[in-house]
């Protein structure tokens, strides 16, 4: 038999930090089943707790760096 863990699904613009409400960027999975959901602000400042209490911690903070793309003259 052979088990495969499948990769977190993606953080949308649904998943809400639970601190204050800010779109989440950062999943923290417990050991007990639960989890964790943070924006970039609070995840980095409670990132040295949730490195002790999680047991994966998916981050997607990468995104804000992301330039969208604009259309040039052509392309309007």
């Amino acid at each position: 038999m052979t088990t495969t863990v499948a990769p977190p699904a993606a953080l949308n613009a649904s998943d809400r930090c639970d601190r204050c409400g800010a779109q989440a960027y950062v999943r923290a999975e417990l050991a007990g089943g639960g989890e964790l959901l943070f924006c970039a602000h609070h995840a980095r400042k409670h990132v040295e707790k949730l490195r002790e209490i999680a047991v994966t911690i998916h981050d997607e903070t990468g995104k804000l760096e992301q330039t969208p793309h604009i259309a040039d003259e052509d392309g309007r």
